[in-house]
Order: structure tokens, then C-alpha cells, then sequence
């Protein structure tokens, strides 16, 4: 099973600016998931797709090959994973005249993720090859944040259940009791690239195996805040 690993990162950040490079816990952003991806037992071929030289310049210090520089129009923020992705995969196809099986995608805006994380994924692939079209890294979800404690305010202002209009009193109002519903943690991906190329392309398939990760290690940085909270989360989890 030919399995490379991927980890892309645009120049144009808007609500945090320049976030992959700037530094995290003493190094840039970016490195956290380059290293845990060099770190990995399983896949040792990293590569990093980006638009800024930059990011193309502290990816090669760090490790990561960049052996192709990403078209301006892939790095909006309208453009999507299955597009970066179908750019490497093509990429790899034309110029070394192969493709990898599966991709494994890191993004580094999460770097709570391990090495040892990757390489559970990596075994996931390998047994459950035949079975599965993609992997989604998921935490659980605290019990007061769970869709069977959602609420909804009626016209009258009256609160009902938010996904049936059942009336309050039928809330799960003790948290323990909430059944186990999960969120995607944005720390690691995986996707079979027959199914990125296939007509109609699709970047998750049918079939989507989930990855359950501890939520320590569920770090997502997409605001000013989320920096501040990562960098203590990432503190606890360095200890």
C-alpha cells in the first residue's frame, strides 16, 4: 500500500495572518506537523503544498519535500481540499509517472496531533484498505455541547428541541447521560486518491472510517483566541 503524506498550507491567511509561519511554542506554526509527520514510523515521504515561498522555504528547513510550487488560484479561500489534492496527486502522476494509493493529509493550524496518531491511520489503511474510502480524525464532544442539548426559540420565544420541535421538558438535561456524539478534529486525514481522480471525483467516498482521537490533542487555530488556547493546550500535552 503506497501511502504519502500531505500537508498544505496557503500564504493567505486572513484572521490570523501569516499564521503558518509565525512562531508556536518557540517554532513556526508550519513545523509542528511537518516533524510529527517525518517523526512517523509508517510514512516517511512528506510533502508540502503550498503558494508562498515562504512557507515553501521553512518547510524544506524543517524536513518536508516541496517539489512543486501551488498554483495561485488553488490557494483562496474558496478552494478546496479535493482540488489541493487532486493538484498533487496529477502533479506526482505526470512528473514521476505514479500516484500514491492514499494520501494522508495534515493541516498546520492542528498541531496537537502525534506521530503515533499518523501511524495508527496508517494501519487503519492498511487492514481496512478494501473497505473504506477515507478517515476523518474526530474527538468527542463535551455533553453540554451536543446536538441532544440543542435548543431552538420559537416565535413565541417559547424554547423547544432543536432537531424535532420536541417540547423542553424533553431535553437530556444531565450531561452524563447524553449519548456520544463527536466533532471533526481537523488533526489528521486520510483519502484514496482512485476516488479523488474517478469521474465524478469525490474526496471522501462513501464510505468514511472515523478516527477517534482524545480531545487533548484536538487543537484548531483559526482565530486570534484559538492561538492563546492552543499554545496552553500544547503546553499540557508537551509535559
Amino acid at each position: 500500500m503506497k501511502i504519502i503524506g500531505i500537508i498544505t498550507a496557503r500564504g493567505g491567511s486572513k484572521r490570523v495572518p501569516r499564521k503558518n509561519v509565525r512562531a508556536f511554542l518557540g517554532k513556526p506554526l508550519l513545523a509542528w506537523s511537518v516533524e510529527a509527520g517525518l517523526k512517523s514510523k509508517t510514512i516517511k515521504r512528506w510533502i508540502l503544498s503550498t503558494d508562498d515561498s515562504e512557507i515553501a522555504e521553512i518547510g524544506r528547513k524543517y524536513g518536508a519535500e516541496v517539489p512543486f510550487m501551488r498554483p495561485k488560484e488553488l490557494a483562496f479561500d474558496t478552494s478546496t481540499s479535493l482540488d489541493v489534492l487532486q493538484h498533487a496527486a496529477l502533479w506526482l502522476k505526470e512528473k514521476e509517472k505514479k500516484i500514491p494509493d492514499w494520501m494522508v493529509l495534515l493541516e498546520p493550524p492542528s498541531p496537537g496531533r502525534q506521530p503515533f496518531h499518523i501511524d495508527e491511520v496508517a494501519s487503519i489503511i492498511e487492514e481496512k484498505n478494501n473497505e473504506i474510502d477515507s478517515i476523518c480524525g474526530v474527538s468527542e464532544l463535551l455533553g453540554n455541547l451536543s446536538a441532544h442539548k440543542s435548543l431552538k426559540i420559537k416565535s413565541d420565544k417559547t424554547l423547544v428541541r432543536y432537531y424535532d420541535d420536541a417540547p423542553f421538558r424533553s431535553l437530556i438535561f444531565r450531561n452524563q447521560d447524553v449519548p456520544p456524539s463527536y466533532f471533526i478534529n481537523s488533526a489528521i486525514y486520510a483519502f484514496k486518491v482512485s476516488k479523488m481522480l474517478s469521474n465524478p471525483p469525490s474526496l471522501w467516498g462513501d464510505r468514511v472510517r472515523a478516527y477517534v482521537m482524545d480531545s487533548k490533542y484536538a487543537i484548531d487555530i483559526d482565530t486570534p483566541e484559538d492561538w492563546i488556547v492552543g499554545e496552553a493546550k500544547m503546553k499540557e500535552l508537551l509535559r
